[in-house]
């Protein structure tokens, strides 16, 4: 059996878009947190955000982490997921962990151009360029502790999940010289 796949990165980052051209291109089963959870309560992020706050929403998708996660699957986890100790631990143990980082430039860009305010709810209240710096200031060790591979997510999506592909046959060829 196949390691799930996890990717990780803040809002913007390309975690979905990528997750379901990299599992298709494995043929493996695609799977995002934030969308499982929605399916799963019926509610938003933002709608669960605003009945049950940050923590309420922390611990539902930690859950949905755990219920979601498959052998042969790539899954796409919310940004905050990293926040979590047990989260960090156990996509590490379960799968193979990749960080899409990119600039505050690119991730701003990205949130303007393709808003959803219904699953991407504010943070900081604040303009988008500075809570994707704030949030990074925070985040940014947590993703690293977290990912197995650094990858590049300002490329485009097709160059992408090239590198991903790489990445993994070369860890595959490897394991299989051991």
């Amino acid at each position: 059996m196949t390691q799930p796949i996890f990717l990780v990165g803040p809002r913007g980052s390309g975690k979905t878009t990528i997750g379901q051209a990299l599992a298709e291109a494995l043929g493996l089963q695609f799977i995002d947190t934030d969308h499982w959870l929605l399916s799963q309560s019926g509610m938003s992020v933002a709608e669960i955000v605003e009945q049950e706050g940050w923590d309420g929403f922390r611990k539902r998708e930690s859950q949905a982490l755990k219920s979601a996660t498959r052998p042969g699957a790539v899954v796409a986890t919310g940004g905050g997921i990293i926040l979590r100790d047990e989260n960090r631990a156990f996509m590490r143990e379960q799968g193979v962990v990749l960080y899409l980082r990119a600039s505050v430039d690119t991730l701003t860009h990205r949130l303007e151009a393709f808003p959803d305010e219904g699953q991407r709810p504010t943070l900081t209240g604040k303009t988008i360029t500075a809570e994707i710096s704030e949030v990074l200031a925070v985040r940014e060790s947590l993703y690293q502790q977290s990912a197995h591979h650094f990858i590049d997510a300002s490329l485009s999506p097709s160059e992408i999940v090239a590198d991903i592909l790489q990445r993994i046959s070369a860890a595959r060829a490897s394991q299989a010289a051991s």
